[in-house]
């Protein structure tokens, strides 16, 4: 079996003395994995840096079985990122977060989302919608359409951290300590404050810890904090 692909490559790990197993985003196809022989050569490191979008061509006698990449690069961002440091965390933070996607699950509406994101200014605004969009594409996905006691929509406030839905000014007011809160650019149009920045990714967190980090007993991304507050600062 063969197919031939555009690709974001969002992870490589060692395989044997000379081989890698590359982790791409591809179009149409999803999160696929195969073996690069020879991927830690320096003919090949240049391609096979996270971040890069890559054409892939992945072979293999079944279609289940892990099958071989052959790689040619399409766009280096390796350079771009290095000089860039928030711009490297979050194209890190982007690909982390990409990983966590089922294989062989097409997601090209975030994929989209990913590359606009790696090849723009860094936003953390457009970031903590990538979170938002990321947690309904596992089917976890938060209601910030209508206040769950209410049915209101307008002047929503708040979420409850059970339920993820949002809940209005008003009905908030007596439990504001059991509530986290909702910046209003994750539901209508406006600017983000350095507040609404980072209660936007204590918000996103909160329900990516629940329902894939702490329930998958992994730890999330190491770099996330120390982007959230370069985030966060770049706003004012």
């Amino acid at each position: 079996m063969e197919w031939t692909g555009e690709a974001l490559l969002i992870g490589v790990r060692r395989h044997g003395e000379t081989s890698l197993i590359a982790e791409a985003m591809v179009a149409g196809r999803g999160r696929c994995l195969g073996l690069v022989r020879g991927g830690r050569s320096s003919k090949l490191a240049p391609a096979l840096q996270v971040g890069n979008t890559i054409q892939l061509t992945w072979r293999a006698r079944l279609e289940d079985h892990l099958g071989t990449f052959t790689v040619d690069l399409m766009q280096s961002r390796a350079a771009d990122l290095m000089a860039d440091r928030t711009r490297l965390y979050l194209t890190q933070l982007v690909c982390d977060h990409l990983r966590l996607l089922p294989e062989r699950d097409p997601h090209d509406s975030l994929l989209g989302q990913a590359l606009s994101l790696i090849d723009h200014a860094p936003d953390g605004a457009a970031l903590a919608r990538f979170e938002l969009a990321l947690l309904d594409e596992l089917g976890f996905g938060l209601d910030l359409q209508s206040c769950a006691a209410t049915g209101a929509t307008t002047d929503l406030t708040h979420v409850s951290p059970k339920t993820g839905r949002a809940v209005s000014r008003a009905a908030a007011a007596p439990y504001l300590d059991r509530l986290l809160p909702l910046p209003s650019f994750l539901h209508e149009r406006g600017n983000a404050s350095p507040d609404d920045i980072r209660n936007a990714f204590k918000l996103t967190g909160h329900f990516l810890d629940r329902h894939i980090w702490s329930a998958r007993q992994i730890d999330q991304p190491s770099i996330r904090e120390s982007l959230v507050d370069l985030l966060s600062r770049d706003t004012h």
